[in-house]
This record gives C-alpha cells, structure tokens and sequence, in this order.
C-alpha cells in the first residue's frame, strides 16, 4: 500500500485531498471499532442481573464489572497515548482494536468472578485511545468547520450501537446467555481490524512528538477544565443506564422484555444528538456544550419525577440519549486547547467519560444502599451536573480572559 500522510495533510500542507469515497470508507471503517466499543460497553448495563447469576453475586456488586471496564479506560488512555504518540496511527489502531476484541472473547470464558473483573478492565484499556486516534484520524481528512462532524460520524457508530447492537445483545443475552454478547463484540473487534488494514491507508509517523511532547498537555489549565466537564457533567448519563434494568422492571413496573426497548430509545436520542449537535457544535462550540448541560439536568431531575410512568420514562430516556451532542463538542474543543500533545489529550476524553462511567455506577450504587431506590438515580445525575456546569463556567471565564490579554481567534 502506498503512503499517504493522514494527519491534516490534504489540508495544511498543499498534498492532494483523499478522494470522497476513501474518505467515506476510512470513517466507515473507524465507525465499525466505536459500534463494537458502545456495545460492549453498555449492553452489560442491562445484563447485570444474569451476570449476578451465573456468578451468585448481587445486581449491585455485578455492577462492579462496570466500573472495572471504566477504569481499565481511564487508565489505559493516557499510558496507550504517550507510549503510542511516535507509531504511525494506521498501526496504532490495528493493535489497539486486536486488543479489544481479544478482552472481550476472553470476558466470554472467564471462569470466575474475579477473573471477569481482570478481563473487563484489560477491554477497557485500548477503549479511549483508540476513540483518541481514529477521531484525529477522521478530523484530519476534513475542512477545519466541519472537524465535529466528522468525529460525530466516527462516533455514530456508539449511538447506534445504542439503537441495534445494544438491544440486540441484551435480547440474545436474556434468551441464551449473556456471554454471547461478548462473542459478538470480540467478532466485531476482529472485523474492525480487517476494515482498517484494507481500507486506511499507511500514514507517516509523527515527527518530533515524543512522550514529553505529550504530556504537555497535563500543563494547559483548559484541557484539565474540558476534562472535568465530562468526568463530572455526564454521571447521570451512566447512573442511569448502570441500574436501567432495575429502573424498567421495579420502578416502572414493566416486563424485563421491555429493558432492550428503552435502550432502543435511548440509541434513537443518541443518534439524534450525534448528528445534529455535531452540526451545532461546529457553529458555536461552547455554546452548545453549555446548553447541553442546561437541558440535560432538567431531564435528569424529570426522569426522577416521572420514572413510574412508563412513556414518559421512555421520554426522559431518548432526551438523555440527545445529550450525547456533547461527546464530539468535547472532543473538538481538546484539539483546540491541547496545542501538540493532540493524540493524549483526544484519548483523555474518553478517560473523562468513563470517570463518569464509573462515578455514575458508583453514586447510584451508595444512593441505592443508602434506601433511596432505583428512581433516584436521575437526582444523583443531576447533583454531578451542575459540578460540570460550574466547571464550564470556569471554562469559559478563562477563554474571555486570555481572549482580552491576547487577540486571537476565539475557539467558536
């Protein structure tokens, strides 16, 4: 295969633009790792209590497994990042999403508890870097204004995977067993590998990035506010959809059949956000993230209130979905603020959301102990996201300050 330096190359340096249909193919390629990824990541939310089952634990302490595939995120992002920094991206994919798919065939024997544990945690750790590198990937083949759209379509792949691959999974779980999702997301991991070698063509490694290069962006306050503002404003998001089988069956009082449906909904709300926040996002940036944590802790207090009632859980649901507009807002605005450290600080990202993925099963695990019920678990989001919105104000103070000490461009 012939060479072609992926990174902003057709764009910044004068080389010829990738044709539309090579570029088409590539983020095809990347969306079908991200299909693979969200369902892996969350079709377990509603097979927790097969899992405590089969491994006679409670639905609560099989919610451990959750956090364990969070942590082996948040953990292997930024480790992945630096050590990978210097590798060409094409072969960084390859290797992260072999990865993948081996921890999850393996999750799918795992002879015991704790071994599940172990292998859901090493499925997490090529989980943000690869996000990280397949979005520059995708911004980089795209004009500037329309970089969020691009990461948007390259993240398609989880919204949908909410809609079909999510449901899916936790239907075929209940009808045979749970371990079977795991066999499909390893399937999918490995197909995810084919696409990629044939399709992305091999780039240029990186000059003059090394791990200190990186790391750099440890020092830029607004890469660590950005951070906060996922980590913090989208526990709900996950303290949700972490009890959302207990939250179907006992505080809606519907069949368990009907768990894979409201996860349906909520995938139509994620794609819908996707798309068109994507859109907004590269119109005004801030904007839409600020918004977006407005009308999402409304919902979350609403989902509390209304829990009992079926439709309007279903309601609550696919607007909690929606707020996903916020995952490529958040992603573009750490390749504004990261300066060269690009492949860290874009994995960092999804380091931030499962901090969130973690916290969210966390607090909704201690508010449940604590007697407060399933249909609490809308007020523990909403507590976490006016933390996040507080960080977004912060945010933007700062932005407004260096913008008056400085003139450049604002980051809308």
């Amino acid at each position: 295969m012939t060479e072609h330096p992926l990174p902003n190359a057709a764009l910044s340096s004068g080389q010829p633009p990738l044709p539309a249909l090579t570029v088409t193919l590539i983020i095809l390629a990347l969306a079908v790792g991200s299909f693979g990824i969200g369902t892996g990541e969350f079709a377990i939310m509603g097979l927790l209590p097969d899992v405590g089952t089969t491994f006679g634990v409670t639905t609560a302490q099989a919610g451990y497994v959750i956090s364990a595939y969070a942590f082996g995120v948040v953990v292997g992002a930024p480790v992945i990042a630096v050590i990978g920094a210097r590798f060409r991206r094409r072969d960084l994919l390859l290797v992260l999403m072999g990865l993948f798919a081996a921890g999850n065939l393996a999750s799918a024997i795992a002879p015991t508890f704790q071994s599940f544990i172990l292998f859901r945690f090493l499925s997490g750790l090529p989980h943000g870097a690869y996000f990280g590198v397949a979005a520059l990937v995708a911004a980089s083949m795209v004009p500037v204004n329309k970089r969020t759209q691009a990461v948007g379509k390259v993240m398609l792949g989880l919204t949908v995977a909410t809609l079909i691959g999510t449901p899916l999974a936790a239907f075929f779980g209940q009808l045979f067993d749970w371990q079977f999702m795991f066999v499909a997301v390893g399937i999918t991991g490995m197909l995810t590998v084919a696409l990629i070698a044939i399709f992305l063509p091999r780039d240029k490694a990186p000059k003059g990035i090394n791990a200190l290069t990186e790391l750099g962006a440890l020092k830029r306050k607004q890469v660590w506010l950005t951070l906060g503002i996922a980590a913090t404003g989208f526990c709900g998001m996950f303290a949700v959809f972490s009890y959302i089988s207990p939250i179907v069956t006992e505080v809606a009082g519907l069949n368990v059949n009907m768990v894979p449906v409201i996860m349906a909904i909520f995938g139509c709300g994620m794609i819908v956000g996707n798309i068109f926040g994507a859109k907004l996002a590269d119109l005004s940036l801030m904007r839409t993230i600020g918004w977006s944590l407005v009308l999402y802790f409304f919902v979350l207090i609403s989902l509390s209130l209304t829990a009992e009632n079926p439709i309007l859980l279903g309601v609550c649901c696919f607007l909690i979905g929606c707020s996903f507009v916020v995952g490529p807002a958040l992603q573009t605005r750490l390749m504004d603020v990261a300066g060269n450290a690009q492949t860290l600080a874009a994995a960092l990202n999804h380091s931030a959301f499962n901090v969130a993925n973690a916290l969210g099963a966390l607090f909704g695990g201690l508010a449940i102990s604590a007697g407060y019920g399933y249909g609490s678990m809308g007020f523990v989001g909403a507590a976490a996201t006016v933390v996040g919105f507080g960080i977004y104000l912060v945010s933007m103070t700062l932005d407004k300050i260096e913008n008056e000490e400085t003139p450049v461009c604002p980051a809308e």
